[in-house]
């Protein structure tokens, strides 16, 4: 009988250290404007760091992040987490092997979340080994009971949803790193599909049925169970 692999989960100072550096590369790649976008780490099984409301995530500090339970009762920090936080939550109830979620509003992604279109592509190896298909969640309003309701279906099969005409939210079973990386290949994605069906049309050279199958089994090989498989 195989037995399950134990989860490691980080302690307070590295969930922290972490949530404060993928802020920053979130705002500094111009993924988030203003105070936009959430940031979320399991230190435990029900057990989280989060990023609060109100505050640009280039520019956050350590006593500013908010250690919560699943269920939303605040353990440490003066500040509240974002009425985005329900749809981190949901993440976590869904698949409590998920470690991080993370939410911004990239341009090219949004851009289709805003045409309600999956990101589903055969024309590149790393998105379809390291992320998959990303597909879109209906539009609904930010921050209420809609948003988790609107993700749920998508989490236990994929790494990412977009959400209707409001960016992005990505999630990793490994780190908050990952759950990070697979925003910004979920962002460079969209913004190749987009350029070379804007030069070129549909005359783009795309990966056969073979092919993708070999790629799926390299992304088995990685560990990834989730993805989907590009149309």
């Amino acid at each position: 009988m195989q037995m399950e692999k134990k989860i490691e989960y980080p302690d307070d100072q590295t969930a922290q250290e972490m949530i404060l550096e993928v802020g920053r590369r979130m705002y500094e790649r111009g993924y988030v404007a203003a105070n936009d976008g959430n940031i979320t780490c399991k230190v435990g099984p029900d057990t989280i760091w989060a990023t609060p409301t109100g505050v640009s995530k280039g520019f956050m500090k350590r006593k500013m992040l908010i250690k919560m339970k699943l269920d939303g009762t605040i353990l440490e920090g003066k500040n509240k987490p974002s009425s985005e936080i329900r749809m981190h939550q949901r993440v976590y109830q869904e698949d409590p092997r998920v470690m991080a979620v993370v939410h911004a509003h990239p341009k090219f992604a949004t851009l289709f979340a805003i045409a309600n279109k999956p990101i589903d592509s055969r024309i590149l190896p790393e998105g379809i080994v390291q992320l998959g298909v990303v597909p879109c969640a209906k539009t609904v309003i930010p921050g209420t009971q809609d948003v988790p309701d609107s993700i749920a279906p998508y989490v236990n099969d994929y790494n990412a949803v977009l959400l209707g005409n409001h960016g992005v939210l990505t999630w990793s079973e490994d780190s908050i790193l990952q759950a990070y990386y697979r925003l910004e290949t979920a962002e460079y994605f969209a913004e190749i599909i987009l350029y070379a069906h804007l030069f070129f049309g549909d005359d783009v050279n795309q990966y056969t049925d073979e092919q993708v199958d070999q790629l799926l089994e390299t992304r088995s090989r990685l560990g990834i169970r989730k993805g989907g498989r590009p149309s």
